[in-house]
């Protein structure tokens, strides 16, 4: 079979490139617009197992219902399964405080994932082309970034992949109009309203001008870009062992080892990018902040603990609750938010930090079950007055995170019995005249 010089070169770059495309299911996202038709066109003459996705964000009234017919026109002559779904884009973005391009994205690559998973797709292949990657770069460059901002749009990304990186959109629109290929021309994408439609009509013109070979250039560029920030991982990679450590969920990041770097901010910041940040001078100033100061984004809480940063996920119950737990007398066992046993016993055994015993004389019922409070304080065992909470936490060096997962034991009248696990408090302690002995354990 004779191949156009288009079909021939993505058949190669595929080879070299992308051989893990052979032979998968793939699921291309597909706008209508030139660049995602002339993909599909391009994927189904070299023979892959594609189907087609496309959202309607119902933003360009009836021309978003015309581009949603063109791909399922598009999807029926090719022979195609073809995924449609509407999207409320401007309610979605109000909802979440997005602006509309923001919105848009989150919406279209949810519901790409949610097809992946339910059609067990392969690859999700987006039309990302040469020109894009420049404007990308551009628009980083523009707004200001860290140097992963100027490598451009990587090829791959997990199970995103886009072959038409390596052509620009002349060589497209030159395969579409050579092979009489139809598509959909959004009438936005015209308007310079937007920051990337500004530079794509009339910045990257002027210097395309200045430099004719300005695409090959740019991508010489990128790959040395690369290249740099490479060198940037495996060094991260390595200090990691020394100033990382892992907990369960909690990542704890050792301030007097990072302390001993030559530029800890940058290390700091390479170290804690992938976690969406965004005020990075407050996350800078942690590091010379009191503990318990934290930093909270939607996803992540970073806080200062003594020597160490903690990172763990926002949704996680790390900080204090207003929740109550009712145990009412007679009660032997409970099994939420922890598990207590209540016996009443005759002699005290030996004591350890799973179990007290109390006079249940002394005891006022129900019994309440809660997080520490600003301002509680107790009756230590073996200490003479009365101790704040807070202050019982610092001198027993506990850690910020670990202090809100401990429970307190309390009497009705909000006296604390117990610190559970931890410290007994006093004034319920049996004596030799106590009859009602009460065991409580974990």
């Amino acid at each position: 079979m004779t191949l156009s010089p288009m079909l021939e070169e993505l058949a190669k770059h595929i080879d070299s490139r992308l051989p893990f495309l052979k032979g998968r299911k793939l699921l291309i996202a597909v706008s209508g617009g030139i660049d995602s038709v002339v993909l599909t066109h391009i994927l189904h003459q070299l023979g892959f197992s594609i189907a087609l996705a496309h959202c309607n964000f119902q933003l360009r009234g009836k021309e978003s219902d015309l581009d949603e017919k063109f791909v399922e026109n598009l999807g029926k002559k090719l022979t195609l399964t073809t995924f449609t779904t509407h999207f409320n884009t401007n309610k979605y973005a109000i909802e979440n405080k997005l602006s509309t391009q923001l919105a848009a994205r989150e919406l279209r690559y949810n519901w790409f994932n949610q097809l992946i998973k339910k059609h067990h797709f392969d690859y999700l292949l987006t039309a990302h082309h040469a020109d894009d990657n420049l404007e990308t770069f551009l628009i980083n460059f523009t707004r200001g970034t860290g140097l992963e901002g100027l490598t451009g749009i990587p090829v791959i990304n997990e199970n995103i992949v886009r072959p038409l990186l390596v052509f620009s959109r002349d060589e497209i629109l030159n395969f579409a109009q050579e092979n009489n290929i139809k598509w959909r021309e959004d009438k936005s994408n015209a308007e310079t309203k937007y920051l990337r439609n500004k530079i794509r009509h009339q910045i990257t013109p002027l210097l395309k001008e200045l430099n004719p070979n300005l695409l090959a250039s740019f991508n010489k560029t990128i790959d040395h870009l690369n290249q740099s920030q490479q060198i940037i991982n495996d060094k991260i990679e390595e200090i990691s062992t020394e100033i990382l450590s892992k907990e369960g969920d909690l990542l704890k990041i050792n301030i007097q080892k990072l302390l001993k770097l030559s530029n800890l901010e940058a290390y700091l910041y390479q170290l804690l990018k992938p976690y969406k940040f965004t005020e990075w001078n407050d996350v800078y100033s942690l590091i010379h902040a009191q503990s318990g100061k934290r930093i909270l984004t939607k996803f992540y809480t970073l806080l200062k603990d003594r020597d160490f940063l903690l990172l763990l996920r926002t949704n996680e119950k790390s900080s204090l609750t207003d929740e109550h737990f009712i145990i009412r007398e007679g009660n032997n066992k409970i099994t939420t938010p922890i598990q207590l046993l209540f016996e009443n016993v005759h002699t005290r055994m030996i004591i350890d930090n799973r179990s007290i015993y109390v006079d249940n004389k002394l005891l006022s019922y129900p019994l309440i079950l809660r997080k520490w409070n600003v301002g509680d304080y107790f009756y230590p065992t073996g200490m003479l007055g009365r101790k704040k909470i807070s202050k019982y936490f610092k001198d027993e060096k506990i850690s910020v995170i670990d202090k809100n997962k401990i429970w307190l034991l309390c009497s009705s009248k909000n006296e604390i019995i117990w610190i559970i696990g931890k410290r007994q408090d006093r004034r319920f302690l049996p004596t030799e005249k106590t009859t009602e002995l009460l065991k409580i354990s974990i």
